[in-house]
Order: structure tokens, then C-alpha cells, then sequence
């Protein structure tokens, strides 16, 4: 039986560790499409898989990567068929399905969907979940009925995988964008990018009023915690925060003078279990509507055996924007 390289996390008596390895095939999982992966991602959620500092992988051995894109090797799955190109999201692929760093991936045909037209594999992986999670953020505050006249849009972790994102699709379509950062060499990045205002973390991160001045009318916050808190004190009446990070805390210190008293609305965006019709809707959306220029301005291509290093250098706030895997 044919092996594979990945990416391989154990977790035995030995610790806690992950190397590039050979797979075998024979020890993919069930699933009724088998991909041949050209491209995947570091995500915030793979750099935790990776180095052990959240409980995110459930099973071991496991390959790590929530995202990949590739071509269709062998499918009994009538969606797909040999040498199609497709895309994954979530799913749990690295965390409890092996996942996309790796050369081979078999999962599910309803996991997957075309590559949009009009994005290349390394595209797709620029965007992945990250970007992906960063869209479905600006439709929700849009189906709720926000638009670029009631306000600023807020955008917390800015210069990272989801705010980076974030900022350039809330910019494009016309907001004015205020964008709150750590990384203050990073201001002229996100100004490039279409913020139009750059306001340090420290403004948001330490524990705040119930209520304070209404500042912006939406908000994209993949941080949580004391700055989710501060985010929602200072929305408009009116006005959402679409929540879909945890990079300060899992934890809500808020009150809900917010929500009875300017009846802000906290929008829950999960991208892992995201229905089919939704994923198209918003995949379809970034190959219209992200400029790719600019995509390509907040992303860096390295090869497969500087994907554990990446791993680290995202939880330690080290990666600007987005970074692809080139599988190889």
C-alpha cells in the first residue's frame, strides 16, 4: 500500500509532539472521496492542534489542518467525480477526521465543494477558513440588516487571519472600517487594506464599563473575551458584533445593559458545521467580491516543512494575515 507525507500529531507516554511522518493509506478514514491535496493553511486552531495548548485534536495519530484544497483522486460520491477541484472547511477534519496536511486526505463528498470558479487551490488556501470565517461574519451582520450608513464596523485581531479578511471585504463594500490592533508597525498594513482608522488593542482588551459611548454600528470579532465585552458596550443601538474567535478567551465578561438597553444583537458564527448551501453562498461571495490583489497582499506561500514552525508563530502572534501550504 502506497504512503503519503503529513503532518503527524501522537500524544502517548512519551508527550505530546508533531513531525512530518509517512502515512499509509490504508489508515485514512472512512469517507467516500479520496483527495489529492495541493494546498492547506495555518489557521489559529491549527497552531493549538500543533503545539498541544488546547485540547483541539480528540483522536491520535491525527494530521493536523482544518482546511485543504486539491483534486479528486477516487470518489463514490455522485457530487464528485476523478480530477474535480475542491475545497474543505471544518468538518472536525484535524481535530477529530485526519486532516489537510497532509499529500492525501478521504472524507465525506458532503464535506466538500467545487473550488469556486474564478480562485486557484492556492487562492482558496489564502482565503480557508480563515477568510471563509471572515464572510460569513459580514453576511450575518448583513442579513441582520446593518449597512455602511448606520456607522462605523468595528474589526478586533485585525491584522490576523480572520480581521485581515474582515477588513478588506467590510472596506470594499463601503464601510468605514476602524480596526483594532497589538501590532502597532502594522497600522500602514491595514490601512492599505482599507481601515480607515487604527486603534490599539489596550483600548479593548482590559475590563471595561457596561456601557460606554456608542462608537460603531457593527463589529467583527474573532478575539473574545474582555474585548468582545468592550466591543458590545460600544456598539450603537441597534448595531450586531458577529463573534467567531476566541484568541483572548473563551469567557463573556459583559452585562446585558447592551443588548436591554440599545438592543445590540451578538451574532454566533461557526464556520465548522456551516450547512452546504451557506458554505457555496459565501465561497461564491469572496471569489466575486475579494480583491485579489490585496489577498495576495496578505499572504505568504511556504513549503511543507515550515508548516510546524508557522504553527507556532501564529499562537505567538508572529503571523501577519494568512499563510499557505504549499503540500508539494
Amino acid at each position: 500500500m502506497a504512503t503519503f507525507k503529513a503532518i503527524r500529531i501522537d500524544k502517548d507516554d512519551q508527550g505530546y509532539r508533531a513531525g512530518a511522518a509517512r502515512f499509509d493509506e490504508a489508515d485514512l478514514m472512512d469517507g467516500d472521496v479520496t483527495v489529492r491535496v495541493s494546498h492547506s493553511t495555518i489557521n489559529y486552531k491549527d497552531g493549538l492542534a500543533v503545539t498541544g495548548k488546547s485540547p483541539v485534536v480528540r483522536r491520535f495519530p491525527m494530521i493536523p489542518g482544518i482546511d485543504f484544497a486539491g483534486v479528486v483522486e477516487s470518489s463514490s460520491n455522485p457530487d464528485f467525480k476523478p480530477g474535480d477541484a475542491v475545497v474543505l472547511n471544518g468538518w472536525g477534519v484535524g481535530e477529530t477526521h485526519l486532516g489537510g496536511l497532509a499529500q492525501k486526505a478521504r472524507v465525506k463528498g458532503d464535506w466538500l465543494i467545487p473550488l469556486p470558479a474564478g480562485l486557484s487551490a492556492e487562492q482558496a488556501m489564502a482565503i480557508g477558513t480563515a477568510g471563509y470565517t471572515a464572510m460569513l461574519a459580514v453576511m450575518a451582520l448583513e442579513s441582520h440588516g446593518l449597512k455602511p450608513s448606520d456607522g462605523p464596523a468595528l474589526v478586533t485581531g485585525a491584522a490576523g487571519g480572520v480581521g485581515s479578511v474582515a477588513v478588506s471585504l467590510l472596506a470594499q463594500a463601503g464601510w468605514r472600517v476602524i480596526a483594532s490592533t497589538g501590532r502597532p508597525n502594522e497600522a500602514q498594513f491595514l490601512k492599505d487594506l482599507g481601515a480607515a482608522e487604527i486603534i490599539d488593542r489596550a483600548e479593548l482588551s482590559a475590563p471595561g464599563r457596561p456601557l460606554g459611548k456608542e462608537r460603531w454600528a457593527a463589529c467583527v470579532d474573532s478575539v473574545g473575551s474582555h474585548t468582545l465585552a468592550n466591543a458590545l458596550a460600544q456598539t450603537k443601538y441597534g448595531g450586531a458584533v458577529a463573534a467567531c474567535g476566541l484568541a483572548q478567551g473563551m469567557d463573556l465578561p459583559a452585562s446585558l445593559a447592551p443588548f436591554i438597553l440599545r438592543g445590540v444583537s451578538l451574532l454566533g458564527i461557526d464556520s465548522v458545521m456551516a450547512p452546504k448551501a451557506r458554505r457555496i453562498a459565501a465561497w461564491g461571495r469572496l471569489s466575486r467580491d475579494l480583491d485579489k490583489a490585496k489577498l495576495a497582499s496578505i499572504t505568504a506561500v511556504i513549503p511543507f516543512d515550515r508548516a510546524i514552525q508557522a504553527a507556532n508563530l501564529i499562537l505567538d502572534g508572529k503571523i501577519r494575515g494568512r499563510v499557505v501550504v504549499e503540500i508539494g
